[in-house]
C-alpha cells in the first residue's frame, strides 16, 4: 500500500486523508515538526499544508524529499499562492479548500509521471514489472524470487529510475543509517539482482565507474547471438 503523509495541523486538511484512503493508500496526518526528526518516515507522497511550512522548512524538506524521490505536493490559500515560483521543486499543488477525490487524483498522476507507478500499484521498466502490493517482480511476465533485501533495493532503483547512486547512499536508503556494514554489502545484492533479472538478453542495472549504480529508465534489450 503507498503511503502518502499530510502534513498538518488544520482538521479540515486532515480529513482530506479519508478519500486517498478509499482510494487504496495509506494516509496519515502528521505534525510538521515530525519530519524534523531524525526518524522522519518514509513516504511514496508528502502532502506540506503551506499555512504550517514556513518558508525556510519548507526548502529543506523539499530538497530532502526530493533526494529521496519522494513525490512532493503542496496545499496553499490564494495567499499562499506567490510562495510558488515557477521553479518550486514540487510535483503539484492544490488551492484550498480542496476537494479530496482531486488531491487523490494529483497524487496518482505524480506517481505516474515521477517513478511510472500506475493505479494498480505496479511500477514498469521495460520488461520489469513489480508489484507493489504483493511484493512481486517479473521479467517479461517471468516470476523472480528474490529476498527482502534484494527486491527492496531493486524497488529503490526503479523508483528513481536515471538517477545514479553512490554505494553509500544505497546502503543509507536500504539497510538504514544505522547499518554498519561495508559498501561490498551493495556490490553482493546487486549482482545477485543482476543475475535474476537480467534474463533473456536484458540489461537493466548500469554500473557507474568510480561512482555507483543506477537503473537505466529506458532499460534496453542487448542483442543475443544465436548460433
Amino acid at each position: 500500500m503507498r503511503t502518502v503523509y499530510l502534513v498538518t495541523r488544520h482538521p479540515e486538511a486532515a480529513r482530506l486523508g479519508s478519500l486517498l484512503e478509499r482510494a487504496g493508500f495509506s494516509a496519515p496526518a502528521i505534525a510538521p515538526e515530525r519530519l524534523a526528526e531524525d526518524d522522519a518516515p518514509e513516504a511514496d507522497a508528502v502532502v506540506l499544508d503551506l499555512r504550517d511550512v514556513p518558508p525556510n522548512a519548507f526548502d529543506i524538506l523539499t530538497q530532502a524529499y526530493g533526494e529521496r524521490g519522494t513525490v512532493l505536493l503542496a496545499l496553499v490559500t490564494e495567499p499562499h499562492l506567490e510562495r510558488l515560483a515557477a521553479d518550486t521543486p514540487i510535483d503539484d499543488f492544490l488551492v484550498l479548500p480542496a476537494s479530496p477525490a482531486e488531491l487523490a487524483r494529483r497524487v496518482e498522476r505524480a506517481l505516474w509521471r515521477k517513478h511510472g507507478i500506475d493505479t494498480e500499484n505496479f511500477v514498469r521498466c521495460g520488461a520489469l514489472t513489480i508489484d507493489l502490493a504483493n511484493y512481486r517482480v517479473t521479467v517479461d511476465g517471468q516470476p523472480l524470487v528474490m529476498t527482502f533485501k534484494e527486491y527492496e533495493l531493486l524497488r529503490f532503483l526503479t523508483m528513481n529510475a536515471g538517477r545514479v547512486f553512490t554505494r553509500e547512499q544505497l546502503l543509507n536508503r536500504v539497510w538504514g543509517y544505522d547499518y554498519y556494514g561495508g559498501a561490498r554489502t551493495v556490490d553482493v545484492h546487486i549482482r545477485r539482482i543482476r543475475s535474476k533479472i537480467e534474463i533473456h538478453g536484458h540489461s537493466f542495472i548500469e554500473t557507474v565507474r568510480n561512482v555507483g549504480y543506477r537503473l537505466v529508465p529506458e532499460a534496453r534489450k542487448d542483442e543475443v547471438d544465436e548460433d
